[in-house]
């Protein structure tokens, strides 16, 4: 049995074999995108994981010579003090499940190493940075607390002093003895014994509880197990020229064809999607790096062609110079479905009958997006940035665990600092979520907008206690109903009106489509008109009768 593949354009395995994050890869390296090199373990190791309970025979051998073809690519070491080879490790299942498994950065950062990569760049500061990194992610992935010290700087590439070298040392190693006290395995200090515990902790989150919920919730199959990749770092905390993001091919909420997203300069990747760092807009990049942003949106063209569907992708710049770490269709539902669908038919891109195909009778209910009506008389409690299309109104509660008991009762408003994959279940029970923190691209953003979930995000001066929250000088004990507007950014006290405009032109559109191939224009409702629509293309794609008998 072979375990690894290397990450070439000419890896030929399907998705449930590879993951959906590796084979996006390979479709990124034959469409001749810039992709750091690596390899990626098939999903066959984690089912002999799961059995055996350890890494199956013979990994640690492929392992060896994946690293050794890793090391003559880039020309450098792993763990070694000069030129140090580090990589990333991370989960792919064949089905996406966004942040709901561990990533390990910065892996081969050994003492010896840290110091090499110190001398190398002439940067003390990026090499504690991202030693840091590499004891946080360590720690996310053993249950611990994900969180970076509130020591550590809110920017890097800033000028680099005594202080703040000194801060860094404290912190990591602050991290270090927080794993220690809690429980958990110190990060060893030899660099293939950092691989191997990396991509165990890795095969081991496939079965964690938020998981395991994320799978029930979309109804994925618990025995897809997780493949793992490794691919050479990208440093986008090196300098002022570097930097990380998440962007939209198209805006995921309206499906407005214009690029959308997020990017932090002089940060690494998971802080982007976590919503604990300041992120800027996407559209930051033309004015600080433009060959970056234009390489970004040279690259969302070309997949887009190939998807003939919005896409999402995860980037680095380090030093200037792009690298794309994940892609996938991007999924969008409700009315940014439809608008999608109807423009990627305008553009020719796909046809009609494939427009109508795409969009299902279900997804039209959220097509007539409603809106909170704030303007006449409404009590207007906080404003931040719309992150999930839709009204809803519940109870506040500021625990995921609260926001399940009290869902049993009458629907929940979640609101929290920001959210991470361990607050599934309470995403899962609430009927909107509201973060202080973060952006539309953030855990929050994401996950509730998969679910078909209002949310308001980034509320900047929102204060969330143990029972109760704070606001605009106010403060609202936890049970108090509000309404989110997530369209809007609007968070209202109490049960204000809704309203639903009508329907929008895109709408009008597909409708106009479906109504031709039913060939009924009488007045119905909207899911029935495309449900006969549905029906209609399907005898079309029938046999005659005679044909079937043979």
């Amino acid at each position: 049995m072979r375990w690894i593949h290397p990450l070439t354009a000419e890896l030929d395995a399907p998705a449930d074999v590879l993951g959906a994050k590796a084979a996006g890869l390979v479709l990124l390296r034959r469409l001749g995108l810039p992709v750091p090199p690596g390899f990626v373990i098939g999903t066959p190791a984690y089912r002999a994981f799961r059995q055996a309970g350890r890494l199956p025979d013979g990994l640690d051998a492929e392992l060896g010579t994946a690293i050794a073809d890793l090391e003559r690519t880039t020309g450098r070491t792993f763990g070694g003090p000069g030129r140090p080879l580090v990589v990333s490790v991370r989960s792919g299942a064949g089905v996406s499940m966004p942040g709901m498994m561990s990533t390990v950065l910065n892996v081969g950062l050994t003492t010896g190493a840290t110091a090499g990569l110190a001398a190398e760049t002439g940067d003390p500061r990026l090499a504690l940075d991202s030693r840091l990194g590499l004891l946080t992610s360590f720690a996310a992935a053993t249950g611990l607390d994900p969180a970076r010290p509130a020591a550590l700087p809110e920017t890097a590439g800033t000028a680099e002093t005594g202080d703040e070298r000194a801060r860094l040392s404290r912190a990591v190693e602050a991290v270090a003895a927080a794993v220690a006290d809690r429980g958990g395995p110190p990060v060893p200090d030899e660099a293939t014994a950092q691989l191997e515990q990396a991509v165990v902790a890795v095969l081991r989150s496939w079965d964690t509880p938020r998981a395991r919920t994320y799978r029930e919730l979309h109804d994925i199959p618990h025995d897809l197990g997780t493949a793992v990749t490794v691919q050479a770092m990208v440093f986008g905390n090196r300098d002022q020229h570097s930097g990380t993001g998440v962007a939209f091919s198209r805006n995921p909420d309206t499906g407005d064809p214009v690029p959308f997203g997020e990017v932090l300069f002089g940060r690494q990747g998971e802080e982007v999607v976590s919503g604990r760092s300041l992120t800027r807009p996407l559209a930051d990049l033309a004015g600080r790096q433009p060959e970056v942003w234009t390489g970004l949106r040279q690259a969302m063209d070309q997949v887009e062609r190939h998807y003939r569907d919005a896409c999402y992708l995860e980037f680095t710049f380090e030093a200037g110079e792009l690298w794309l770490l994940q892609v996938r269709p991007a999924r969008f539902v409700g009315a940014a479905a439809v608008r999608l669908a109807v423009n990627l038919a305008d553009q020719g891109m796909i046809g009609r009958d494939e427009a109508l195909r795409r969009i299902s009778p279900g997804q039209l209910r959220h097509a007539r997006t409603p809106r909170l009506a704030t303007g006449d008389g409404a009590d207007l409690l906080a404003r931040g940035r719309g992150a999930g299309p839709g009204v809803a109104v519940g109870r506040v509660a500021t625990t995921a665990d609260r926001a399940v008991r009290m869902a049993a009762t009458g629907p929940v408003i979640l609101v929290r600092p920001e959210t991470s994959p361990l607050d599934l279940h309470g995403l899962a029970a609430a009927a909107g979520v509201v973060t202080a923190r973060g952006g539309p691209t953030s855990h929050a953003a994401v996950v509730a907008r998969a679910m078909g979930k209002p949310a308001v995000v980034g509320i900047a001066d929102l204060v969330v206690a143990d029972d109760a929250i704070r606001v605009a000088g106010r403060t609202i004990p936890e049970g108090t109903v509000i309404a989110v507007d997530g369209t809007g950014g609007d968070v209202v006290l109490g049960s204000p009106r809704v309203t639903t405009g009508g329907a929008d032109p895109h709408l009008r559109q597909l409708l106009d489509w479906a109504d031709a191939v039913s060939g009924d224009a009488s007045e119905r409702p909207d899911a029935v008109r495309l449900d006969a629509a549905h029906a209609a293309l399907a005898r079309r794609r029938e046999p005659p009768p005679e044909r079937r008998a043979r």
